[in-house]
């Protein structure tokens, strides 16, 4: 029997937990998935915004893995901090460790006043609104909705996800999984201006078509964009392409032609009809400008000054020296993701990732034998949530190239008990599908589907409960 331990229950550790299942070399193998939050899928539950139903419900084909009898969720399990479990001991009671840890800390912009109160990660912000237990509910239900405008900087999905929450409706969460904190706090908003900003130009935006089209469909807001910022793209008038490069990908191609159509229309409202003037909430995107300062006002974030940029001329943007502020009492970043280094594994802190050859854990340049990596941590945060599947497929079958070797290894015969002799208190699936049962019960109560618990001790409770 080969016996695996799969470090992160996300999307990559559970396609590295299905490829074990569904391989036939090795016929006999045992897969536990630890993680250390009490609760499983990782960024489908704490990073897919509440809105967008549809990709949440891949929890559906993740569930169906983790509910194999050959797999066991262990859950509340930390590897490598201080009150977990170190990768040495971990490589003790498994023949194999294929660590699917993502990209936990995101970019900064290393201008100064980031550090301003008003100033946030998007991450700290997403988490809030999925009730990652590590945030708490009254981060930003404290002072951070009281902004009237909001500077959102970035032009990926993550930045137009968390503009549209800010944009949406409290009324539309309701029938979302939202904790109650944030949905009180977003009925009680003040922000009625979201600026979602990027540095280059619109035909190097990442944000996806359906991403942007779903700002035009809000109730109660307007898109605004700015055709002269539009125009400084030398793509934006050549959707064939520039003479002698090569063609737009399709989804620049959508992008371009959405924006063209709105910064036409001057302004689209709900539905994609032209937006009323006095919208609720308006949504302005806007491209060429770099941050280069957080301003201050009474001791907290009071709005952003950006440098005008301009085309260089070879992919990139060139400061043109000119400076414009933009008035803001709520900046979120949201420059991308980063992988954390876990105390006991080796890190590459330049690519943020874990040094590797085909998923196989490198130390000092050699494979380490039974250390694998799959996922953000591996490949770096790259891809869409299937990308993972390939990612894992080629972990698993460099895994199960050398299984032969590890199964040589001595592993435990029962590694939750001695992880209980250990001082951890594992939560297993019987626990998780109490916390369910719990969250399904809190909805009830609020007249609402499901209602997520965002704290530690709530969720522990509800999974020691697991009679119901």
């Amino acid at each position: 029997m080969l016996s695996v331990a799969v470090v992160g229950s996300g999307p990559s550790g559970v396609y590295t937990a299905q490829a074990l299942l569904q391989q036939s070399l090795v016929p006999d193998v045992r897969v536990h998935v630890l993680d250390r939050l009490p609760t499983p899928y990782g960024l489908v539950r704490y990073g897919v915004a509440p809105d967008h139903e549809k990709i949440k419900s891949l929890q559906n084909s993740l569930r169906a893995v983790l509910e194999d009898e050959r797999v066991t969720f262990v859950g509340n399990i930390g590897v490598g901090g201080a009150d977990g479990v170190s990768p040495a001991r971990l490589a003790e009671l498994y023949h194999a460790v294929v660590y699917c840890v993502g990209a936990s800390a995101d970019r900064t912009l290393a201008v100064p006043g980031e550090g301003l109160p008003g100033s946030y990660s998007a991450t700290r912000f997403v988490s809030w609104y999925s009730a990652h237990p590590d945030i708490g509910g009254d981060l930003f239900a404290r002072d951070a909705l009281d902004a009237r405008s909001a500077v959102v900087i970035g032009v990926g999905n993550v930045a137009v996800d968390v503009a549209r929450i800010l944009a949406r409706g409290a009324g539309e969460l309701r029938r979302t999984d939202v904790p109650r904190a944030a949905l009180r706090a977003l009925e009680e908003s003040r922000v009625r201006e979201v600026h979602i900003v990027g540095r280059r130009g619109p035909s190097q935006a990442r944000f996806t078509t359906k991403e942007l089209r779903e700002l035009g469909a809000l109730p109660g807001a307007r898109v605004v964009v700015d055709p002269t910022e539009l125009a400084l793209d030398p793509a934006y008038d050549a959707p064939d392409g520039l003479p002698g490069a090569l063609p737009l990908p399709a989804v620049v191609r959508r992008n371009l032609e959405v924006l063209r159509g709105w910064s036409a229309g001057g302004g689209v409202g709900a539905g994609g009809a032209p937006g009323s003037a006095d919208a609720g909430r308006r949504i302005r995107l806007r491209f060429f400008l770099r941050p280069v300062e957080l301003l201050e006002r009474g001791g907290r974030v009071a709005g952003v000054r950006f440098v005008r940029t301009a085309p260089d001329g070879a992919g990139g943007v060139r400061d043109t020296g000119r400076y414009e502020d933009v008035e803001a009492q709520l900046v979120l970043r949201a420059v991308g993701y980063r992988g954390v280094e876990l105390p006991g594994l080796p890190f590459d802190p330049v690519r943020g990732t874990v040094p590797h050859a085909a998923g196989r854990v490198l130390r000092s340049g050699v494979p380490s034998p039974g250390e694998y990596v799959a996922g953000w941590i591996k490949r770096g945060p790259t891809g869409v949530i299937g990308s993972n599947r390939s990612c894992a497929k080629e972990t698993v079958a460099s895994l199960l190239a050398d299984a032969a070797a590890l199964t040589r290894r001595t592993a435990a015969e029962d590694p939750l008990a001695v992880l209980r002799e250990w001082g951890l208190r594992p939560v297993e699936w019987a626990g998780w599908l109490s916390i369910e049962r719990a969250e399904a019960e809190l909805g009830r109560s609020l007249g609402r589907g499901p209602v997520k618990i965002p704290d530690w001790a709530g969720l522990l409770a509800a999974a020691r409960d697991e009679n119901g």
